[in-house]
C-alpha cells in the first residue's frame, strides 16, 4: 500500500507541474504582448514569473509544504506589481506613469491565465489531507484578495473572481477524482491479489494433493495389494523389507514431516541438489530383485540430474517395472537408458501378455498420475507401445540439465 501512495503522489504532483507550468508559461507570454504593459514593468514580472515557474516545477517533485504557498506568493506579488504599475506607483522605478485607461485587455486575459489556470494548479496536490486543506483555502483567501486589489473595476472584477472560483474548483475535483481513482485502483489490486493467493494456495493443496495420492500408491497400496494376494511371487524378506519401509514412511507423515522420493520405493526427509543417476539406479533394481522381477541394465547411468527430475524420473521408472511385475507375467524386465543434448530416457521393455494401449481408463492412477503426470512436472513425457501378446513398451523421457 505503502508503493500505492508514493505512485498516487507522484502523478497527483506530476500533473499539477504539468498544469501549473503551462499555465504561467501563457500567462507571461500576455504580458509579453506589445502593449499588454510597459517594458519597465515586464521587466519587474519576469523574475517573478522565473519564481513562480521554480516552485510549480519543485511541487511536481517534493511533497513538501514549501512550494505550494510559494507559488501563491509569486503570483500574489505579480498581481501587486500590476496594481502598482496600473496606479502609478512603480513610476519612480520605471519611469512609466499611471495608465489612464487601466489595465489592457491583455493583461486582465494574464491575471485570469494566472489565477485560474497556473496559480490554481497548486490545487491539485492540495487535497491528500486535512493540513494541506487548510493551507489550500488560506492560499485561496491570498489570491482572491489580490486578484480583488488588482483588477478593482466592478464589472470586470466580477469575471475575473468568477474566473478564479472556477479555476481552483476544477483543480480540486482533479485532485479528488485522481486520489478517489488511485484508491479505487488500490483496492481492486488488493482484490486481484487476494484472488490470486487463493488461486496458488488451491493449486498448491492439489499438487499437494496429488503428490500425496502418488506417495500412497506408490508404497503403502502397493504393499497392501501384495499382501492381498498373499506375496506370490514375493519372498517373506522382501515384504518384511517393504513393510517396514512403509512404516517408517507413516511416521514421518504423522510427524508432518513431507517426504520425497530419493529412491525408488524408498523416501528421504532432505532431498539432495544434484545425484547420480546410475548411484540410484542400483537401488531399483535391488529393490525388485527382492521382489522376484530380474531387471537387466543397459546403457549409461553416469548423468547428473537434479533432485526433482531425479525424483520423477525414478519414481516413474519404479510404477513402470512395478506394472511388469503385476500385470505382465514374467519374471524379467529390461531397462535402456540413453541420453543426447537435450534429453534423458530410458525403455522399460518386457515380452509380457501387452494390453490395448486404447483401454487405459481415466481413472488408472498408475500411469495417468505415477508416470505421465509426475514427468510433465519436470518438462518430460511418456509414451506407451504395446498390444496383446506382444509384450510392452514404455518410454521415458526427462529433459538434460
Amino acid at each position: 500500500m505503502e508503493r500505492i501512495v508514493r505512485e498516487r503522489d507522484r502523478l497527483v504532483q506530476s500533473s499539477a507541474r504539468m498544469v501549473g507550468m503551462a499555465g504561467a508559461v501563457v500567462a507571461l507570454l500576455c504580458l509579453a504582448v506589445p502593449g499588454a504593459v510597459a517594458p519597465g514593468t515586464l521587466v519587474l514580472l519576469v523574475p517573478l514569473f522565473a519564481v513562480l515557474g521554480v516552485a510549480l516545477d519543485r511541487l511536481g517533485r517534493s511533497r513538501s509544504l514549501l512550494w505550494p504557498p510559494l507559488a501563491v506568493a509569486a503570483g500574489t506579488l505579480i498581481l501587486l506589481v500590476l496594481h502598482l504599475a496600473d496606479i502609478g506607483a512603480l513610476e519612480p522605478l520605471t519611469g512609466v506613469p499611471a495608465s489612464p485607461t487601466g489595465l489592457s485587455t491583455a493583461a486582465d486575459t494574464a491575471i485570469r491565465i494566472l489565477v485560474g489556470w497556473a496559480v490554481a494548479s497548486v490545487a491539485v496536490v492540495l487535497t491528500t489531507s486535512l493540513g494541506r486543506m487548510i493551507v489550500m483555502g488560506v492560499s485561496f483567501t491570498v489570491l482572491l484578495v489580490a486578484t480583488v486589489i488588482t483588477v478593482g473595476a466592478l464589472p470586470t472584477l466580477i469575471f475575473d473572481v468568477a474566473v478564479l472560483v472556477a479555476g481552483w474548483a476544477i483543480a480540486v475535483v482533479i485532485g479528488s477524482l485522481l486520489n478517489a481513482g488511485v484508491v479505487r485502483a488500490a483496492r481492486r489490486i488488493s482484490n486481484i491479489g487476494r484472488a490470486h493467493r487463493a488461486e496458488r494456495q488451491a493449486s498448491e493443496r492439489e499438487a499437494q494433493r496429488r503428490q500425496s495420492a502418488r506417495l500412497l500408491h506408490d508404497t503403502v497400496l502397493a504393499t497392501l495389494t501384495l499382501l492381498a494376494h498373499s506375496g506370490v511371487g514375493v519372498s517373506a524378506n522382501a515384504l518384511i523389507h517393504q513393510a517396514g519401509d512403509d512404516a517408517r514412511l507413516l511416521r514421518q507423515l504423522r510427524l508432518g514431516s513431507t517426504p520425497t522420493p530419493s529412491s525408488s520405493g524408498g523416501y528421504a526427509l532432505q532431498p539432495t541438489s544434484e545425484s547420480a543417476l546410475g548411484n540410484t539406479l542400483e537401488n531399483v533394481k535391488q529393490r525388485f530383485g527382492r521382489m522376484g522381477l530380474t531387471v537387466s541394465w543397459h546403457g549409461t547411468g553416469q548423468v547428473l540430474l537434479p533432485s526433482d527430475v531425479l525424483d520423477a524420473f525414478l519414481g516413474s521408472l519404479a510404477e513402470c517395472l512395478e506394472n511388469v511385475r503385476r500385470h505382465a507375467g514374467v519374471t524379467e524386465a529390461h531397462v535402456t537408458i540413453t541420453d543426447d543434448d537435450t534429453t534423458i530416457r530410458a525403455l522399460v521393455t518386457d515380452s509380457g501378455v501387452g494390453f490395448d494401449v486404447s483401454a487405459i481408463g481415466a481413472g488408472r492412477l498408475g500411469f495417468k498420475e505415477s508416470v505421465l503426470a509426475r514427468l510433465r512436472e519436470v518438462g518430460g513425457n511418456a509414451r506407451v507401445f504395446s498390444a496383446p501378446g506382444s509384450g510392452t513398451t514404455v518410454v521415458l523421457e526427462v529433459p538434460r540439465p
